[in-house]
């Protein structure tokens, strides 16, 4: 996914306005299955984070370089 589709991404996940748990599953899966950094969703939803805007949020998860062993 490109950045911006991103940052729209977690934009609607922040808000939360979604009509069902199921829309909201979705778009949590898509966010998760288009990016590698395990702590993705805790950007968004831990207290430690709360200060950061969509555009940060979305820079940390970017940014994110897996381990090779």
């Amino acid at each position: 996914m490109e950045r911006n589709d991103l940052i729209a991404l977690v934009n609607r996940i922040k808000e939360s306005t979604y009509s069902s748990e199921e829309e909201a599953d979705l778009d949590i899966d898509m966010l998760t299955k288009n990016t590698i950094d395990p702590y993705a969703m805790e950007y968004i939803f831990q207290k430690e984070y709360e200060d950061l805007s969509s555009e940060e949020i979305v820079d940390k998860i970017l940014s994110y370089k897996s381990i090779q062993l």
